[in-house]
């Protein structure tokens, strides 16, 4: 395939990204000091069609509490679907309560025990072993939510969040990870495409790499971020694409190191900063700054991002692809859904599941994705015409089929392990071999404890 850009016509330009509003990012969480809590009245104008029938005047009203963190596109939809969802549930009212993302876990962790929580939560797929191995939460009533038409109507990677044979908590959206690289940048290193290939992927990144008389970057070929991104790239993309496997299927065992694919993907990794030199960590703050403000060509990121780049970089050139393939194609994804607490009974347990079928229509899956730059939950909204032939969505959706969710038992602790070994080989020049294999054993450490404390309950 010839790749090199052909200076005589013109490279096409995609249109811009029509998504006006921020969306939900692991390290792009907004941050503010204050909880702040809103209860919406019930009005609307326009509202969804009703996925469950409107409580008669005859029956109890009742108020329910939705949590989630303080990310302003999501805050300000959810406050648009609690009027929408009231106006057709009347004598429901729900009030919605946000905290800052670095507290939310300490909130429900005091509060939830005590009752004071609740009653719907918004939270991390990550997140959920805790929440329930803590017993936080209830599992999602059959009643409302079969198991047969969740694995029917919901991509494979909401597998995530069954354990022990029950679903514990359902999502509104997804994301996965792309290729979104800088389409000046590529025209200016004569590239006509974005990579397809590891091999193609390498070449472009070191063709695209600018440095100064210093040797300092003043574009980086690949944005080189491990926090980020790029430790989900490696558990669910590179590491499975290279034939390894994640877990066992009992999700008690690393599978890393069972395959000589687990150590080839992770050198992969760590050779664009070590080897190649086309990125490192921190040199434009971090890998979103870099990408945005120009100076990173290509960056690995989520579909969560389309929204804050057509607000903070609405000028940037930029389009989409589908992460590069080896032996195979593999492409990370992650969500945040929403679940029922442990305490929730009653006339308050049958509001909240009205209030999370509501959440999870197909209406308010559509108005995510408008609003918020996630992709829908469910198979057949995401595949739909206008998603699929949209030039920035269309890509991710796309990967969704052969996408894969980690299944965390300590998403911070997981994270943090893998960065620690990424700094051994990068910082303290820890052969890659050593890392990887200490990497694995103090992975394994953490499922082990996990475990443990579960298999004595």
């Amino acid at each position: 395939m010839n790749r090199i850009f052909n200076v005589t016509k013109p490279l096409t330009l995609l249109a811009a990204a029509s998504l006006l509003l921020a969306a939900c990012g692991g390290n792009n969480s907004d941050k503010t000091d204050k909880s702040t809590s809103s209860a919406a009245t019930p009005a609307a104008t326009t509202s969804p069609t009703n996925t469950t029938a409107a409580s008669s005047d005859s029956q109890e009203k009742v108020t329910i509490e939705y949590w989630q963190y303080e990310y302003p596109s999501k805050v300000a939809l959810i406050n648009e679907l609690i009027k929408q969802f009231e106006e057709q549930n009347p004598n429901i009212t729900v009030k919605q309560t946000n905290f800052p993302y670095d507290q939310y876990n300490e909130k429900v962790a005091t509060l939830v025990p005590a009752g004071k929580g609740p009653d719907v939560i918004n939270l991390y797929y990550g997140w959920l072993p805790k929440y329930v191995s803590s017993g936080f939460l209830q599992p999602l009533p059959e009643s409302g939510f079969p198991k047969a038409d969740i694995e029917n109507k919901y991509y494979p990677l909401v597998n995530a969040s069954k354990i022990d044979g029950s679903y514990w908590a359902i999502p509104t959206a997804v994301r996965t990870l792309a290729v979104f690289y800088n389409k000046d940048l590529f025209t200016k290193a004569n590239i006509a495409e974005p990579p397809q290939t590891w091999e193609e992927l390498v070449e472009d990144s070191i063709r695209l790499t600018e440095k100064d008389s210093k040797d300092q970057f003043v574009v980086e070929g690949l944005a080189w971020e491990p926090g980020a991104q790029l430790h989900h790239w490696y558990r669910d993309g590179l590491l499975p694409q290279a034939g390894g496997q994640d877990l066992s299927e009992d999700r008690r065992k690393i599978l890393w190191a069972d395959t000589p694919a687990g150590l080839e993907a992770f050198q992969y990794l760590i050779d664009f900063a070590v080897k190649h030199k086309v990125g490192t960590t921190g040199v434009f703050t971090d890998d979103v700054t870099a990408f945005k403000t120009g100076h990173a060509a290509i960056n690995i990121d989520g579909s969560f991002r389309l929204g804050s780049l057509a607000t903070d970089a609405p000028d940037l050139n930029y389009g989409i692809a589908p992460l590069p393939s080896y032996k195979s194609k593999s492409a990370p994804s992650s969500y945040w859904a929403n679940a029922i607490p442990a305490g929730v009974t009653g006339a308050k347990l049958d509001a909240s599941i009205k209030f999370l079928q509501f959440l999870t229509s197909k209406e308010v899956q559509e108005q995510w994705v408008d609003k918020v730059g996630e992709l829908p939950a469910q198979k057949e909204v995401a595949t739909q015409d206008e998603y699929l032939n949209d030039e920035k969505l269309g890509p991710f959706i796309r990967q969704l089929d052969y996408s894969k969710a980690h299944f965390f038992i300590d998403e911070t602790g997981e994270r943090t392990l893998f960065v620690d070994a990424v700094n051994e080989v990068l910082l303290n020049k820890v052969p890659v071999e050593k890392a990887f294999t200490d990497l694995v054993a103090k992975t394994q450490k953490l499922y082990d404890d996990y475990w443990a404390k579960v298999d004595k309950k």
